[in-house]
């Protein structure tokens, strides 16, 4: 695979974002931020206290993703199913609309059709490193008591099951790379911040919203936060970001699916 993407492209100081003024692009970030992975993150950390709080070890406790939302009711479960993945994807029109309103795009921040085999080649590659040690750092904090026990899916068994756990990974990794890194980079480097603090910045947001699965998945995904920065400040596309989420998403939701209760080394509860 060869490098060819160029650094990110930023906004410079002869551009405007709308005419706004860096005290109205920061609000404009809090608000972005309020009504998506900032809101998260406040939340995975009322849910890390409750957990905490409750007592016993937190690997004994599980943290359950892609659950049921209308149990022995299919169709209105993925009814639920399908809104909450739609819904969840509304920051990323605000976001484009946002970038439209200065005269960028989603494309801006490489998040566009125009390289896919760099993006599907470098976001395999990214996956498969990236998940790899992923998966290694989570059976190390869970056994540890360091995290819970995640559950990455617990829907029933029936024909939709694998479709929306693959379009839920895909939404996630839309969702997170667009708005932590492609967006988020972005405004911070207007609104003055240094590359270390914006990328610290972004990172520990990633972190914070996946606390919930305990200290291990906070560490972990600030790991990867810092990884994902780097990668998009030397490529400026959030394209092989997504696909690797995506594919590690989909890795773990499926891969639970297929292999909880059949194989020793995977935590259950």
């Amino acid at each position: 695979m060869q490098l060819e993407a160029g650094p990110v492209t930023d906004s410079r100081p002869g551009e405007t974002a709308g005419d706004l003024s860096r005290g109205a692009l920061r609000t404009e970030t809090l608000i972005v931020l309020a009504l998506s992975l900032g809101a998260s993150g406040v939340s995975a950390l009322i849910s890390f206290v409750g957990s905490v709080t409750k007592g016993g070890s937190l690997k004994n406790q599980a943290a359950n993703l892609n659950a049921s939302a209308a149990p022995g009711r299919p169709w209105l479960d993925l009814t639920w199913q399908l809104f909450d993945i739609a819904t969840a994807l509304v920051p990323v029109l605000l976001v484009a609309y946002l970038l439209y309103r200065e005269g960028a795009s989603l494309r801006t921040i490489g998040f566009d059709r125009r390289r896919p085999r760099f993006d599907l080649g470098w976001g395999a590659a990214i996956a498969a490193c990236v998940g790899g040690i992923g998966i290694v750092f989570y059976l190390f904090a869970q056994g540890s008591g360091a995290n819970l026990t995640v559950v990455p899916e617990s829907l029933p068994d029936v024909w939709w099951k694998f479709p929306v756990l693959v379009v839920s990974a895909v939404q996630n990794a839309i969702l997170e790379e667009v708005v932590v890194v492609g967006y988020l980079l972005r405004r911070l480097d207007r609104l003055g911040w240094s590359a270390p603090a914006a990328l610290a910045g972004s990172a520990l947001l990633r972190g914070s919203y996946h606390l919930y699965q305990g200290l291990g998945g906070f560490a972990g995904n600030v790991a990867m936060g810092i990884v994902f920065v780097l990668l998009y400040r030397r490529w400026g596309r959030v394209g092989p970001l997504v696909v690797a989420h995506s594919l590690m998403d989909v890795g773990a939701f499926v891969g639970y699916a297929l292999l909880a209760g059949h194989v020793s080394w995977l935590p259950t509860l």
